[in-house]
C-alpha cells in the first residue's frame, strides 16, 4: 500500500512543510514562488487579463489527462482566448484525506509539463488536507493572469459576414468520460481533446490575424458559445451541419445516449469568428498545429434571426441550435 495524504500535511507543520517543498516546490519551483513569500510580487507592463475556475472532474484519471492537467489547460485556454499570454496562476488544492501521494504526484506532474507548453508559472498557492468524505479526492482551483497582446477580442463584436471557425472535432472530453464512467471500452482510442491553446493563438495574432471573438468550448459545448454570441452580439449564426467536425467515436456514443455532441463538453477546441477574407488563412495555420489537423469553417454571421443560432442540413432544411438544458454531464471539469 502506497503513502496516503494525512490531515496533517494540511495542518501547516512539519508534514505541510515537507509535501510544499518535496512535491510542489520540486515540480513547479521558479524564482517567484521559490521565494515562498505570504504573497507573490508580479511584473507586468501592459493590460492584463485575470480569469479563475474550479475543477472537480469524475474521474480524476482519464484517457488523455487527469484533473491536474485540466485544472491547468482551464486557465491558460480563458487568457489565451482574450489574446493574453499566460504568465502567472495560483493554484489552491482541497484534498481528501487518504489519496495516495503518488496519485497527488502523477497530478502535480501533469499539471508542470502542461505549464512548459504556455511558459506560465505557478507563483503561489495553498494545500488543504480535509477529512474523508468532505470532498471527493481532490479538488483543484487555479487562477491565472495574462498579458493582453491583442484587444478587443469580445463576444460583442461578431458582424455579419464574419466566418465561423472550430479549431478540431467537436465533443471530445465529454465523449471521453462518459465512456469511461459507463464502462464503455472505445477500440480506437478515443481520447480528451484537452490541450493548452496558446500556442495556435500566438501564430494567429503573429500573423495579424485578430478575431472579432474567441471561445474555448466547455461546459454546454459549442451549442452555448455560439447562442451566447447569437445573443450578445444581437446577430444571427448560421452553420452547415456537414462541415461541423464530428469523430466517428463521438457520435456513436451521441446516438447511443441521445445526446448532441455540439453540446458535449470540450477542453481543447475553440471556436472562432473572424473576417471573412481572413478565414481561409486562419485555417491553413491552424492545420500546421497537430491537434488542429481537422479545423474547418462551419458557419457565418448572418441578420437572418438575430439572437438565434440556425442549423442548415444537407437536405435543404434548417432547425435551431438551442442552448443547453439541465445537466448534460455533471463533475465534467
Amino acid at each position: 500500500m502506497g503513502k496516503r495524504l494525512l490531515l496533517s500535511h494540511g495542518g501547516g507543520g512539519e508534514e505541510s512543510n515537507q509535501l510544499i517543498r518535496e512535491l510542489f516546490f520540486k515540480h513547479f519551483g521558479n524564482e517567484i514562488l521559490l521565494r515562498d513569500e505570504d504573497a507573490a510580487v508580479l511584473h507586468v507592463q501592459n493590460k492584463i487579463a485575470f480569469t479563475t475556475d474550479s475543477f472537480t472532474v469524475s474521474p480524476i484519471f482519464f484517457s488523455g489527462g487527469n484533473i491536474g492537467k485540466l485544472a491547468i489547460v482551464g486557465t491558460v485556454n480563458d487568457l489565451a482566448m482574450m489574446g493574453a499570454k499566460p504568465l502567472y496562476i495560483s493554484c489552491g488544492f482541497m484534498i481528501e484525506e487518504g489519496l495516495l501521494y503518488s496519485e497527488l504526484e502523477m497530478i502535480v506532474k501533469t499539471m508542470a509539463e502542461e505549464l512548459a507548453v504556455s511558459g506560465a508559472k505557478i507563483v503561489c498557492g495553498d494545500t488543504k488536507v480535509v477529512p474523508k468524505g468532505s470532498v471527493d479526492k481532490i479538488f483543484i482551483n487555479t487562477s491565472g493572469i495574462g498579458e493582453v497582446q491583442a484587444s478587443d477580442i469580445s463576444a460583442h463584436n461578431l458582424e455579419e459576414g464574419d466566418a465561423i471557425i472550430v479549431s478540431r472535432d467537436i465533443g471530445r472530453h465529454g465523449a471521453t468520460i462518459l465512456a469511461q464512467r459507463e464502462g464503455i471500452d472505445i477500440d480506437s482510442g478515443l481520447s480528451t481533446d484537452c490541450a493548452t491553446l496558446w500556442p495556435m493563438v500566438e501564430r494567429l495574432l503573429d500573423q495579424n490575424i485578430i478575431p472579432n471573438a474567441m471561445r474555448d468550448a466547455t461546459r454546454g459545448g459549442l451549442a452555448a458559445v455560439l447562442n451566447e454570441w447569437a445573443m450578445t452580439s444581437d446577430i444571427c449564426i448560421e452553420l452547415e451541419e456537414q462541415s461541423i467536425p464530428i469523430s466517428d467515436d463521438v457520435q456513436g456514443l451521441c446516438e447511443i445516449f441521445g445526446f448532441e455532441a455540439s453540446d458535449f463538453a470540450n477542453e481543447g477546441t475553440f471556436v472562432l469568428a473572424v473576417k471573412s477574407e481572413y478565414a481561409q488563412k486562419t485555417i491553413e495555420l491552424l492545420h500546421t498545429f497537430e491537434n488542429s489537423k481537422t479545423a474547418a469553417i462551419i458557419g457565418k454571421a448572418t441578420t437572418r434571426k438575430k439572437q438565434k443560432v440556425i442549423i442548415n442540413t444537407a437536405w435543404g432544411s434548417s432547425r435551431y441550435l438551442d442552448l443547453p438544458k439541465g445537466e448534460l454531464l455533471p463533475r465534467i471539469c
